[in-house]
């Protein structure tokens, strides 16, 4: 998992598979890993992940570590 890109829908332009910028990773109540970001246009994205993916991207320097 080298070339990981986190990205998500955005529901205000009705968008898929808008890579998240600036990502920060956290952990929900449940123990899910959730990435929030924007799109460089002033939308903020979210989007659920695994923790493969969610530790591949920490890992790559694509996202930050928020918990």
């Amino acid at each position: 998992m080298a070339d990981v890109t986190l990205t998500a829908y955005n529901v205000k332009t009705k968008e898929k598979n808008v890579p998240i910028q600036e990502a920060v990773i956290t952990k929900t109540a449940k123990g899910a890993y959730m990435a929030q970001g924007h799109d460089g246009k002033g939308n903020k994205l979210t989007t659920l992940m695994n923790e493969a993916k969610a530790l591949a991207a920490i890992q790559a320097g694509i996202a930050k570590q928020g918990w």
